[in-house]
């Protein structure tokens, strides 16, 4: 993949910013994180720690900038990033209302231009993961965190990939793609529901990236839709993510 995803992914969320502004206000609202297509609980995913005061803590591709209230209610001294200005004029507005003291940055995710090991926590949820490069915004995270850093992401699942079809209609039960080599996707240009070029990679590959960099795999999740669920969420059918998994968590740890 050749062409530029920094620019076709900013133009993309800043042309689409108009659509998730209502659902920022109501995550900026929950009383509770929950996470993902189907707003899985944080107390069964434990994506953020339960008491951050004193921690430095960073969005990783933080959209209207939800999780990054979420770490700020729990007491953390939070920045978050993100390369769409629209985006990040929801997330300060929202900011603003809420009462929130968050440092918010336009800017790439793989190069933040921010300080060696300024944090001790990183997470994204969608955001970097899944809309960079994973060999550069991983090794970015590395450098931003302290040793005995920590940092957790949600993502795709691979399986979404492979089975959705070629023109971007929704995941179904038949192989699209090879598995074999994976690196993600340019939905630019598909009929259905275009958006930016998107990242993933097999399991495998996963792992052996974390090793290269020098990350511990602390936890993994794999996420499916409710037994309650029954629509169509992020181009995937209920049914389809009842049995197999639509969203995958790493969480991360930088040894000390």
């Amino acid at each position: 993949m050749d062409r530029d995803h920094v620019t076709v992914n900013r133009d993309v969320w800043d042309a689409d910013a108009d659509n998730w502004v209502a659902e920022g206000e109501r995550l900026w609202s929950a009383e509770a994180p929950s996470w993902g297509n189907w707003g899985e609980s944080e107390d069964r995913l434990q994506m953020l720690p339960a008491d951050m005061r004193g921690k430095d803590a960073i969005e990783l591709g933080c959209g209207t900038g939800y999780v990054a209230a979420w770490m700020a209610r729990r007491g953390a001294r939070v920045t978050a990033i993100d390369v769409s200005p629209r985006q990040l004029a929801t997330a300060r507005r929202l900011a603003a209302a809420h009462g929130a003291e968050i440092t918010f940055i336009e800017g790439n995710a793989e190069v933040t231009g921010l300080p060696d090991g300024a944090f001790d926590f990183a997470i994204s949820e969608y955001g970097a993961a899944i809309w960079c490069p994973p060999g550069d915004w991983l090794r970015e995270a590395w450098r931003l965190l302290r040793p005995g850093g920590r940092l957790v992401f949600l993502g795709n699942h691979p399986f979404v990939l492979i089975t959705t079809p070629e023109n971007g209609a929704p995941c179904d039960r038949t192989l699209h793609r090879p598995y074999r080599g994976m690196w993600g996707a340019d939905w630019t240009t598909v009929e259905i529901e275009p958006s930016g070029i998107a990242f993933n990679l097999t399991h495998a590959d996963w792992w052996a990236l974390f090793a290269e960099i020098g990350f511990r795999v602390a936890g993994y999740h794999e996420i499916y839709a409710p037994d309650w669920a029954e629509d169509t969420r992020g181009s995937v059918p209920a049914d389809w993510a009842r049995d197999f998994p639509v969203e995958q968590v790493w969480k991360l740890e930088k040894p000390g």
